[in-house]
């Protein structure tokens, strides 16, 4: 059935018209005053990793919304290449947030979602009572920097094997995937072995025409329209209550995100000691207990500023 608003409403399932012309899906789980909108990573992946979440937020009375941007597998998914910006998005964002009513609610992003969330942060604040950044740092050229250094760190074989492949950007080339699938992305994407199935569904869902325009081909090959994002200078405008959250073994250099401490007024970092890019998976405990805490501290009013 619709709404007045035109919006499609079924089983917490809301599909919302952006642009003028677009879907996107979303979803709420929970039902409380204490609500948060989610943002994926990718560019272009799912709402569909976050499913663990469901473990852990409705039951310490947090009320979240899953949210497939536009490309996403649930969502609309135009092949107009221009769609995919950084701005375009962030608006996006802002007319989700208008549609499903959200005010005074906890926005969280992580990994590309995190840059959108410091991104519409930037613009939108006043609506924010809250932002969580998980695993991602303030610039693509401190991602890339230490993405390097850690490439290094890989034996001499399977550098020369990317090199190949990448010579001839034959990104799409079996023994090419192999080598990041067994040597970088099970170190620092995901270090549970099988992979959690929701986080195997969102891989196989990547949109890649989205993913390949905003990043490039791969975590190692920063080709696409964000290659120049750089926010280090305007993250100390962020006045909102603000968690960084950042494993052990991510591609995000830790120092990087514990000097976004530094610079936003009213944060918290906490390091996942044994978790990687995907902490909320291979380091579970210490996630969600850092993040149900931030929350209910600054539900409270007892949040304060501290590194853990």
């Amino acid at each position: 059935m619709k709404n007045f608003h035109g919006e499609v409403k079924t089983g917490g399932v809301k599909i919302i018209h952006v642009d003028g012309k677009y879907n996107v899906w979303t979803k709420k789980i929970g039902n409380s005053n204490t609500k948060m909108l989610t943002l994926h990573g990718g560019p272009g992946a799912t709402h569909e990793y976050f499913e663990c979440f469901e473990d852990f937020l409705p039951q310490a009375g947090i009320e979240f919304y899953y949210y497939d941007q536009l490309g996403s597998a649930y969502s609309d998914q135009p092949k107009d290449k221009t769609l995919w910006t950084i701005d375009r998005f962030r608006e996006e964002v802002e007319q989700v947030r208008v549609t499903l009513g959200l005010n005074n609610f906890y926005l969280y992003g992580q990994s590309w979602g995190g840059m959108l969330g410091i991104e519409y942060v930037l613009k939108y604040q006043r609506h924010i009572k809250a932002l969580v950044i998980s695993n991602m740092t303030a610039s693509i050229a401190s991602y890339v920097k230490y993405i390097n250094e850690l490439r290094q760190k890989l034996p001499q074989e399977t550098r020369k094997i990317m090199e190949k492949y990448e010579a001839k950007e034959e990104y799409g080339a079996q023994e090419y995937q192999n080598v990041l699938l067994s040597q970088v992305y099970s170190k620092y994407v995901c270090r549970l072995s099988p992979w959690p199935e929701p986080f195997q569904r969102a891989f196989r869902n990547l949109n890649a025409d989205v993913y390949n325009t905003m990043q490039g081909p791969n975590e190692f090959v920063i080709t696409g329209t964000f290659k120049d994002w750089n926010r280090w200078n305007e993250i100390k405008n962020i006045k909102v209550p603000t968690l960084l959250i950042v494993g052990r073994y991510d591609t995000m250099r830790m120092e990087d995100i514990q000097r976004m401490g530094e610079l936003i007024p009213d944060s918290r970092v906490v390091v996942c000691e044994k978790g990687s890019h995907l902490s909320m998976y291979d380091d579970q405990e210490t996630y969600f207990s850092t993040l149900v805490k931030f929350i209910k501290d600054v539900e409270t009013k007892r949040f304060s500023k501290q590194k853990g």
